[in-house]
């Protein structure tokens, strides 16, 4: 049976945990290091991943079981004890065509073309029953305050699930994951048995943006096409590869693609119209589940995390990506108890020599990997559980699931998805 992460989700589910005793975060040491709490903004709904740029907040939102199409919530956190929300875009009160849709994903960078100069920001969009629109949108946020919709793009055979943006010179590209497109958009794809014979269109990506007003696809790959290796296998246990997540290197030369029971796919993205294969982390198997990574030492390290029942992040030395190897893993001390994978860890993020983790039921993590062989948990935050309204994503009517995780100098944001939007301090326990 094909296991659906939640969010790849597109109706209302629910799932159990229940944390047990031994799960208590340890009590700190002296000189020990703490999250500390700044500030809290719930902005009502549900809320999907975050990202931080020059002072301010990119909330994004999940579709719970009503489907609001709320969009990005942005919030000023120049001074992170006293969030203020500025302004919203992607949603369906300020652009009705995308009613129906939701935003989980957005990244936000600086850009300077001969086309546009300034702050740019790219969203996905994902189709909900009976809506119209789904692809990614892209805005000028150079006023966070207002922002100004550029281009609304497009995809077929579903939307963009995640995403990346990153200039290169005097040009922007943007990466999306459009997980199972090589299946569904198969010419004899039978949804009957989910199964086709021929490759449809890949599940990754890529558009030039260095006009953000008109967007131009310029290069795609899929393992199914490239290498022969099949969305789906089922020789004792079932096995589904498909692009969930894509991030690519400061200098847009290689990207890493999360592409689930394949592990992490490297490849050299010099020539962004060939994509040209590298390498990658693991084994097909049932339990890889490869969701996201992020890059640490320049690039010679990466750390995988897996949307599983006893997610883990693993960390690669990736300085030869045709023969990654596996340095370590990092597990929380105790165990949860409970349904699904909401003890799974969810997304990565680096600054300098520490790991900052959005490890769904079980809080923020923050890890030192400056010995990458041998990573130390220094420090976790749990929100305070929330009600759920829809009963969406909880069994009970409150739980508290970390979504996403932005480290900035002064703070970290968090993304509960039924609390919103929390910053937090990393500071020594005294």
């Amino acid at each position: 049976m094909l296991r659906t992460p939640l969010s790849l989700l597109t109706g209302v589910v629910a799932l159990a945990f229940v944390a047990s005793a031994a799960d208590a975060v340890p009590t700190a040491k002296p000189n020990a290091l703490r999250l500390q709490r700044l500030a809290h903004a719930d902005p009502g709904g549900y809320s999907g991943d975050v990202f931080g740029h020059r002072g301010y907040a990119y909330l994004s939102s999940w579709h719970g079981g009503s489907c609001p199409s709320l969009g990005v919530r942005v919030y000023d956190v120049r001074n992170p004890k006293r969030p203020r929300r500025v302004s919203t875009f992607g949603d369906a009160r300020s652009q009705p065509r995308v009613d129906g849709s939701w935003t989980e994903k957005t990244i936000v960078q600086h850009v300077s073309t001969p086309s546009f100069k300034g702050e740019l920001a790219v969203t996905t969009f994902q189709r909900c029953t009976g809506g119209d629109f789904q692809g990614f949108g892209l805005y000028d946020v150079t006023n966070p305050n207002d922002p100004k919709e550029l281009a609304l793009v497009r995809l077929a055979p579903r939307g963009s699930h995640e995403i990346w943006l990153q200039p290169k010179g005097a040009h922007a590209y943007v990466y999306t994951a459009i997980p199972r497109s090589e299946l569904l958009s198969s010419p004899d794809y039978d949804p009957r048995t989910q199964q086709a014979k021929t490759p449809g269109d890949a599940d990754f990506r890529i558009f030039d943006v260095t006009d953000p007003g008109h967007p131009v696809k310029v290069g795609e790959w899929g393992a199914w096409k490239r290498l022969g290796v099949k969305p789906t296998q089922g020789r004792g246990h079932f096995v589904s590869t498909f692009v969930h997540s894509v991030i690519t290197n400061p200098a847009a030369t290689r990207a890493y693609l999360s592409y689930w029971d394949l592990g992490t796919v490297i490849l050299d993205i010099r020539d962004p119209s060939n994509p040209r294969y590298l390498g990658r982390t693991g084994a097909s198997d049932a339990e890889g589940d490869a969701h996201s990574a992020a890059l640490a030492r320049n690039g010679k390290v990466l750390i995988e995390t897996h949307e599983t029942a006893d997610g883990r992040p693993t960390i690669f030395d990736i300085s030869k990506p045709a023969h990654p190897r596996k340095l370590s893993e990092i597990r929380l001390p105790g165990k949860v108890t409970g349904t699904g994978f909401t003890n799974g860890v969810h997304d990565p993020k680096v600054r300098g020599n520490r790991a900052y983790f959005s490890w769904y039921a079980r809080g923020v993590v923050v890890a030192d990997i400056s010995n990458a062989r041998k990573p130390r948990v220094l420090a976790r935050f749990v929100p305070a559980e929330s009600s759920d309204a829809e009963n969406a994503i909880c069994s009970s009517r409150a739980c508290s699931l970390v979504w996403g995780v932005y480290a900035e100098k002064n703070y970290v944001l968090a993304s509960d998805m039924l609390s919103g939007l929390w910053v937090l301090r990393l500071r020594a326990v005294r």
